[in-house]
């Protein structure tokens, strides 16, 4: 199945934080996207990989993605190497994106900076002729994507470029509540963790109303790249 774009978070919700607006905004322009998870999420405080599995397809479904899937890499202690990458070049070379988005290349979660350089080093890897790999039994033709990009997390990271979300701040918002376990709930009794805060919530929103304030929109997300942005022509900047 050909993709427009193949989403990668080192846990589930991860995507929907960094960038469920930009996707579900891509979605209702036309684009076919998926959704990759590395984790299971399974050293998360609250809830259990059960809850977090039910959440991460609730999501997907309010974001509009083609597919979800989740690779089972251990949380905490996966790591970039040959049979990590491989995984990776598999998802890659089956779905075919032209763009990869993926984790913060720097970020408070250890994972968030592994799983980014990850997936970039796979992206690159996976358009090698002598690597090779099967999907079912069959052999994969190679394929890298034409752009990756990095989605903006917990630290403040000063973006290469942002997208107006300003009409799917909603669909982004919704998708992330969908996480029930995982963030502010004052009838939870689990114990607090950074994110369970109600002040996280609002800061999600607020951060994609700052990044929207700065370049003349509602709201936004950010974006940094392995490369120079380079635009067809000076009308294509908003």
């Amino acid at each position: 199945m050909k993709l427009d774009i193949l989403a990668f978070g080192a846990h589930p919700d991860d995507i929907e934080l960094g960038c469920g607006g930009t996707i579900a905004k891509e979605i209702a322009n036309g684009k076919k996207i998926g959704l990759i998870d590395l984790t299971r999420g399974e050293l998360g405080t609250r809830g259990t990989v059960q809850t977090r599995d039910q959440e991460a397809n609730d999501a997907a479904k309010i974001m509009g993605v083609t597919v979800r899937e989740n690779l089972g890499f251990s949380d905490g202690f996966f790591i970039n190497d040959k049979e990590h990458q491989l995984k990776i070049i598999e998802m890659v070379r089956k779905y075919q994106p032209d763009v990869v988005l993926c984790n913060a290349i720097d970020d408070r979660h250890i994972d968030h900076e592994k799983g980014s350089k990850l997936v970039s080093d796979a992206c690159f890897l996976s358009g090698l002729l002598k690597i090779e790999t099967a999907l079912d039994g069959k052999p994969q033709d190679k394929w890298r994507p034409n752009l990756v990009y990095h989605y903006i997390q917990w630290k403040i990271i000063e973006p290469d470029f942002v997208v107006d979300i300003s009409n799917y701040i909603d669909v982004k918002m919704e998708a992330v509540a969908a996480y029930k376990t995982q963030f502010y709930d004052p009838n939870n009794t689990e114990p607090e963790t950074p994110i369970t805060s109600k002040n996280f919530i609002d800061g999600i929103k607020y951060r994609a109303s700052d990044l929207g304030r700065l370049v003349g929109t509602e709201f936004a997300e950010g974006f940094t790249v392995e490369r120079h942005v380079a635009v067809d022509s000076l009308f294509d900047l908003i």
